[in-house]
């Protein structure tokens, strides 16, 4: 069942956002060479809490952090650890906050100092594709429209879509329906109405789609070790056009 969030649910949504938004770029300041993925995540927790804010992931399920960090092949759920940042490295950040029961969730790929300029182009097909999706988050248009919209950035470019791993609804819960494939061709699936919010989230590779899981049962990455680039906002779908909840501001795309 896909929940339809009312015009109070998503502001209250928004100020997660913005709270998502806020923490993420904090992260983002304090990532250089040499700092640990532990004490990333305990700026954000800190950062959260100090603003009101419960970070979703801590505890959902049994995770033990706020963030999920999943440096170069690892595509995402990674648990933080003493691993130190070096030069060169794609870290991925994810995180989802609880504000006033609502909760938002987003997700970049940072990169670490001076990148090979292949592995900057994986970013900037990853946050094209994420951009191409959200355009296709209007009402009247389909669900695989989005998804269309992501794998044709992605495979145009050469790289590939993780097929395993999907976007989903978000707001009353960290993980609503519906699914948000990140491939598929256009025109199918639920309607999409003024209302809905979403995580959409491109994960891509530089290699192969195919992934595995961790001995940990969370961290999940490219079986090829090939570098991964994971970009997520919250949408809100509304009779103006998708509205994104996890920027500053929380924007209008008309």
């Amino acid at each position: 069942m896909i929940i339809r969030k009312s015009a109070a649910e998503i502001e209250g949504m928004a100020r997660a956002g913005e709270l998502v938004y806020e923490t993420l770029q904090l992260v983002a300041e304090h990532l250089e060479p040499g700092v640990s993925m532990l004490e990333l995540d305990r700026i954000a927790d800190e950062h959260i809490a100090a603003n009101g804010g419960h970070p979703t992931s801590k505890g959902y399920k049994g995770f033990p952090a706020a963030l999920c960090i999943s440096p170069n092949s690892m595509v995402v759920h990674g648990i933080p650890t003493e691993y130190r940042a070096c030069e060169g490295d794609l870290i991925s950040v994810d995180l989802g906050v609880t504000l006033n029961g609502l909760v938002a969730d987003s997700a970049v790929t940072l990169p670490v100092g001076e990148i090979d300029p292949e592995a900057q182009r994986l970013l900037d097909v990853c946050q094209e594709a994420l951009a191409a999706g959200i355009e296709q988050a209007r009402v009247d248009n389909h669900l695989s429209d989005i998804s269309h919209a992501v794998q044709t950035v992605v495979e145009e470019a050469g790289f590939s879509v993780v097929r395993s791993l999907v976007g989903h609804g978000v707001g009353r819960s960290y993980h609503e329906d519906p699914q948000i494939p990140n491939y598929g061709p256009p025109g199918r699936g639920p309607v999409l109405q003024s209302g809905m919010t979403l995580a959409i989230e491109p994960m891509i590779t530089a290699g192969s789609a195919d992934v595995y899981v961790h001995d940990d049962d969370w961290s999940i990455s490219s079986v090829d070790s090939s570098l991964a680039a994971h970009f997520e906002h919250t949408v809100a779908l509304t009779a103006e056009g998708p509205r994104v909840l996890t920027k500053a501001g929380a924007a209008l795309l008309r």
